[in-house]
């Protein structure tokens, strides 16, 4: 039962960051102009907001098999690595870091909490 609700937490947080982070791809100006300051290209911001949409919702619907999950998983935990590394070179705030970080922990934590 525990075991269940860590699962659903951590996912659904999950799941509203990606599609947030989604919308901000499309919508915000400051996003988008920070995508070209990170060097990426138009259409990897385009790419990566459809990308995390159909991410959240791979993660979210329960009667997917597990290894359609866990190709969003693995998609999601590279998302998270690049864009580290990304602000990472870039010198950005510490904040971003700490936040992709925890990031990271939940996407784990989600992930070790799948069950079978």
């Amino acid at each position: 039962m525990m075991s269940s609700i860590i699962y659903w937490v951590s996912t659904s947080l999950l799941a509203a960051f990606l599609l947030i982070s989604s919308y901000t791809y499309f919508m915000s100006a400051d996003t988008i102009s920070g995508l070209k300051e990170l060097g990426f290209p138009d259409f990897f911001r385009i790419q990566l907001g459809i990308l995390k949409v159909i991410a959240a919702v791979v993660l979210i619907v329960p009667a997917l098999p597990i290894y359609v999950k866990e190709w969003a998983y693995a998609g999601v935990g590279l998302f998270f690595i690049t864009a580290l590394v990304a602000h990472v070179a870039h010198r950005d705030s510490l904040g971003i870091t700490i936040l992709l970080l925890v990031l990271c922990v939940i996407l784990i934590i989600s992930r070790y909490y799948l069950t079978p």
